[in-house]
């Protein structure tokens, strides 16, 4: 279902399932709906996909936005908590 506040859906989702946050991926989307992605892919720094992080940097994100039950998940689990987070 389409979001208001979200201008190109398509990339938004395509952000999301590469495992940037909801924030990242909406401003993402917004910016090269507005501006094109060619200008909006020169800027700022990269990130790797939560896959890429180790369970350990996983296990800090997850403490720093307070997602319950983090110390009983395996990688996998943290991956999609901080997916839907």
């Amino acid at each position: 279902m389409p979001r208001a506040q979200i201008k190109d859906e398509k990339k938004y989702q395509r952000l999301r399932e590469k495992g940037d946050s909801k924030e990242k991926a909406a401003r993402i989307a917004n910016a090269s709906a507005s501006q094109g992605s060619g200008k909006v892919g020169r800027k700022g720094g990269k990130s790797p996909a939560y896959d890429d992080w180790s369970k350990d940097e996983l296990m800090k994100r997850a403490r720093e936005i307070g997602i319950e039950g983090r110390s009983s998940m395996n990688k996998s689990e943290l991956v999609k908590a901080l997916r839907s987070h």
